[in-house]
C-alpha cells in the first residue's frame, strides 16, 4: 500500500475546500474532518474481533498543531502495537481511564494536604456554625465557634496553621497543650483539647487523616480531671443572704435577680434573655439581638424567654438544651417579676417601654450575662482583695460556706425541692434537665402539672424565709 501521499500544500488545500470528509495518506493514516478541526486517525483491523475501526491518534491536537511528520511517527507507533496484537481503541480507553484515576488520586492528595487552618475552617463552617438540622434541632454552637476560633488564633495557628493536617504529630499539639498548661490555665487546656478531638475526629471521618494524632490524649493528663462544682447554699445562708443583700449596695435589679433565679432555677443566660410578654410580636427581631449580642460577647449564653404576669408563665422557645421549656411562676417568683415591672424603662428615643426585663444601659439589649456574676465575686472578697473601682461593700455576700456563684443558686433550688419531697424527675423537669437513656426516648411526659406544684411549694418555702428574717434583719 502506497505511503506519505499528502503534503503540507495539499492538506492546506483540502482544509480550505473539502471534497471529503478524510484524507488518506497512506498506511491507513487519515487526516479526518471533525467539529473544531481536522485530527489525524489510523484505520485498524481489531485483532480480536476482526473488524475494521479507527482509533484517534492525537485526539486533543488538531493540525497543524499535529504535524503531518508527528501523524506519520504516530501511526508507525500505532502499528508496530497493532503488530503486537494491542486494540488501539480499547488501548487508548485504558490510558484514558488511568490518566483520570491519576487526575482522582492527585485531587485525593491535595485534600490530604490541607493545612490545619483549611481544616479548621472547613470543620467551624460544618460543624460550628448554628443551623436547623433535618430533624428540626438548632445544632452547632451559639456563638457560631467565635470562642472556638479565637482560641486557635491564638494558640494553634501561629504553630500549625500552615502545617499539612496529614503531618501534624501528636507531639505537635502536646507542645501547645503544655504551653497552656504553664500559664497555669488547665481548664482551659481541656477545652482546647476537646475542641482539637472534635476538629482531627472531622478530619479523620472525611479520610483526610488516617487517624486522630491526639485520639488516646485525655484530659486527666493535660489540665487533670475536670472537677464538677457542688456548692449548695444551706437554709442558715439563705437567711443570711435575707439580711445582707440589702446591705450589699447592689443594684434593685441584680436583689430581685437572685431570688427570681432561686424561685425558678433558671439559668444566668435565661435571666438576662428575659422579655415582657407584651413584646412577644416582636420575637424574631428580638431572637435576633440576643444572636448578635452572644456572638459579640463569644458565648451562646443567653436565651430569649418571655414573662407573662398574668399567665404566671415564663416560656423559653429555646434553652441550652434545644428545646422550649414553660416556667410556672409561683407566688413569689411573680412578685421578684412585678417588682422589675415596676421598674420598667422607656427607649430614650421612642418613649416606649422597653422589651427587656434586664435592659443594658443603652437600652438596645440584655445586660451580658457577666455582669451578675462580677456584682456577686465583688462581694465576696478580702478588703485587700477589692478590685479598683469596683464596690467597697467587698464582702458583704460573703457566706459561712465559703464563694458562691449565680449558678450555684440553680443547684440550691433542686436541693431545696428535694427537700421539700418533691421527686427526682420532676425536679429535671423543673430545671430542663433531658432525661438520659431510653426513658429520655420513651417517656415524652413534662410533667406540667407536677411541676406547678413543685414551683408554687418552693416558692411559698422562699417567701417563708424572706418574711420571717426580713422582720428581724
Amino acid at each position: 500500500m502506497a505511503k506519505e501521499l499528502l503534503s503540507d500544500l495539499k492538506i492546506k488545500a483540502w482544509i480550505k475546500k473539502p471534497t471529503s470528509t478524510s484524507l488518506h495518506d497512506g498506511g491507513g493514516l487519515y487526516l479526518r474532518l471533525r467539529s473544531g478541526g481536522a485530527y489525524w486517525a489510523i484505520r485498524q483491523v481489531n485483532p480480536l474481533t476482526g473488524t475494521r475501526t479507527w482509533a484517534s491518534l492525537m485526539p486533543k491536537q488538531p493540525y497543524p498543531e499535529a504535524s503531518l511528520s508527528d501523524a506519520r511517527k504516530a501511526a508507525t507507533d500505532a502499528h508496530a502495537l497493532t503488530g503486537q496484537h494491542t486494540d488501539l481503541v480499547r488501548d487508548k480507553r485504558a490510558k484514558l481511564v488511568a490518566i483520570r484515576a491519576k487526575e482522582t488520586a492527585d485531587v485525593l492528595e491535595s485534600q490530604r494536604r490541607l493545612t490545619v487552618k483549611q481544616i479548621f475552617e472547613r470543620w467551624a463552617a460544618t460543624e460550628l456554625t448554628p443551623h436547623i438540622s433535618g430533624d428540626g434541632k438548632r445544632i452547632g454552637r451559639k456563638d457560631g465557634g467565635q470562642y472556638v476560633a479565637d482560641q486557635f488564633e491564638r494558640r494553634v495557628f501561629p504553630a500549625l496553621g500552615n502545617v499539612a493536617v496529614q503531618d501534624v504529630r501528636k507531639a505537635d499539639v502536646l507542645a501547645i497543650l503544655d504551653a497552656v498548661k504553664a500559664e497555669g490555665k488547665l481548664r482551659t487546656a481541656n477545652m482546647l483539647l476537646a475542641d482539637l478531638k472534635q476538629m482531627f475526629r472531622f478530619a479523620a471521618e472525611r479520610e483526610i487523616i488516617e487517624h486522630s494524632p491526639i485520639e488516646l490524649v485525655s484530659k486527666r493528663k493535660i489540665g487533670g480531671k475536670d472537677i464538677k462544682r457542688d456548692r449548695v447554699l444551706s437554709n442558715e445562708e439563705l437567711v443570711a443572704l435575707v439580711k445582707q443583700i440589702p446591705m450589699a449596695n447592689l443594684g434593685k435589679g441584680t436583689e430581685l435577680g437572685i431570688w427570681i433565679t432561686l424561685a425558678t432555677g433558671c439559668r444566668i443566660g435565661e435571666l438576662m434573655g428575659a422579655v415582657w410578654a407584651d413584646a412577644k410580636s416582636k420575637q424574631q427581631a428580638l431572637q435576633v439581638t440576643v444572636d448578635a449580642h452572644n456572638v459579640a460577647q463569644k458565648s451562646g449564653a443567653i436565651q430569649l424567654g418571655f414573662v407573662d404576669l398574668k399567665a404566671r408563665t415564663w416560656y423559653l422557645p429555646t434553652t441550652k438544651n434545644q428545646r422550649d421549656h414553660l416556667i410556672h411562676l409561683s407566688e413569689f417568683a411573680a412578685m421578684q417579676f412585678a417588682e422589675l415591672a415596676s421598674l420598667r424603662q422607656n427607649d430614650r428615643q421612642t418613649g416606649k417601654s422597653l422589651p427587656w426585663v434586664f435592659p443594658d444601659s443603652r437600652g438596645t439589649g440584655p445586660v451580658c450575662v457577666k455582669s451578675i456574676g462580677k456584682q456577686l465575686a465583688d462581694r465576696q472578697r478580702s478588703a485587700e482583695e477589692r478590685m479598683l473601682n469596683r464596690t467597697k461593700a467587698v464582702d458583704s455576700l460573703a457566706l459561712a460556706g465559703g464563694r458562691w456563684t449565680a449558678h450555684d443558686l440553680r443547684r440550691t433550688t433542686s436541693t431545696m425541692m428535694s427537700q421539700l419531697g418533691i421527686s427526682n424527675d420532676v425536679i429535671n423537669e423543673c430545671e430542663n434537665h433531658i432525661k438520659q437513656g431510653m426513658s429520655g426516648v420513651y417517656i415524652q411526659d413534662r410533667r406540667e402539672s407536677e411541676q406547678v406544684r413543685a414551683f408554687d411549694v418552693l416558692g411559698a418555702k422562699l417567701n417563708e424565709i424572706v418574711k420571717s428574717n426580713s422582720l428581724k434583719a
